[in-house]
């Protein structure tokens, strides 16, 4: 897939939306992290182009900003910690203790604390960002990877890609108080802005699930089909649903597409091509964009939400992961 501009949208589209981004919406940073590249890629919406490259420790995925956005968070998975880094700089000022191979994590709503995901020892680690310190270690099933916070902050929710099953934790007294079985290889877990439902990607089952959490029970599958592509290259990972709740988005790995979902009938709407092996995906705090990164084409692709456009494709580091978005 070209690093480009699309095919099919035109440069005379792309000037417009980006003429209009400067005129009527706040320019943000986006930080991408480059699994192979041990590397942050910094980009400036204003200019929708990569503005710095941050070295970090090795094989980062999870990324995400301080409330403030002074800090970067970035999971260095081959080195066992989290680095820290001053936005303002691109410096790691420090590092933060986590258990073996971080992959996902999600900051409580105030800022903290820090739930992490140790794929390796099959544990959830709570850390507490300010003093440096493990709060809890809740056990969980094989290979923890996805995070989903509930938005009252009661309820975290993980996901184990072996065990196949989305885990309920309370935050109170990190236990867990219930398990809910979905399809093979579960990726990411979303709540919606409401708290009522969970929506869990899985990668290998080809599905979504939708949970009702106060039930704890599956409602709804979603299922996809792309004229074209075999099922098996249909892997749903990242996902992101509108804070007014009606319209969702999901990544679907080496089908080289994003979904575009009613998030209140649970029909497909359309599908967006983007560029190879998408992955994670993050809205800018307005909504106006979305960026998704592309694993095996080495760029993020930005996507007009209200228009369910792609207006362009960025290059960044090599095998991009996570995304995360400044929140002011």
């Amino acid at each position: 897939m070209s690093r480009g501009f699309k095919a099919g949208v035109s440069v005379a589209a792309i000037v417009g939306a980006t003429m209009a981004l400067g005129a009527s919406a706040q320019a943000y940073t986006v930080y991408v992290t480059n699994e192979k590249g041990n590397s942050v890629s910094v980009i400036d919406t204003a200019t929708m182009a990569v503005t710095g490259t941050w070295k970090v420790g090795r094989r980062p995925r999870g990324v995400t900003t301080s409330k403030d956005g002074k800090e970067l968070f970035v999971c260095a998975s081959d080195d066992d910690r989290i680095d820290v880094l001053d936005t303002a700089t691109g410096k790691v000022v420090r590092s933060l203790r986590s258990g073996p191979d971080p992959e996902q994590f999600i900051l409580g709503p105030g800022g903290n604390p820090l739930y992490v995901a140790n794929e390796d020892d099959s544990q959830v680690t709570v850390i507490d960002i300010e003093k440096n310190k493990v709060l809890a270690e809740v056990p969980v099933g094989v290979e923890p990877e996805g995070m989903g916070l509930s938005p009252d902050g009661k309820i975290l929710v993980n996901t184990s890609e072996t065990t196949n099953m989305a885990h309920f934790i309370d935050t109170t007294t990190f236990q867990v108080i219930d398990n809910v079985l979905v399809d093979a290889r579960p990726r990411f877990a979303e709540f919606t802005s409401d708290g009522k439902f969970l929506w869990v990607s899985a990668e290998v089952g080809g599905t979504i699930s939708i949970i009702d959490v106060a039930a704890r029970r599956v409602v709804k599958k979603i299922t996809f089909k792309i004229p074209g592509v075999n099922d098996e290259a249909i892997q749903p990972v990242g996902i992101r649903i509108t804070k007014d709740g009606t319209k969702a988005f999901a990544a679907l790995g080496p089908a080289n597409r994003i979904a575009v979902i009613d998030a209140k009938t649970y029909e497909v709407q359309k599908y967006l091509p983007v560029g190879q092996r998408v992955w994670q995906l993050a809205f800018t705090p307005d909504q106006k964009f979305l960026f998704s990164t592309n694993g095996s084409s080495n760029d993020v692709s930005v996507v007009d939400v209200e228009a369910d456009k792609v207006i362009k494709s960025i290059p960044v580091g090599l095998l991009p992961w996570g995304v995360a978005v400044s929140p002011n």
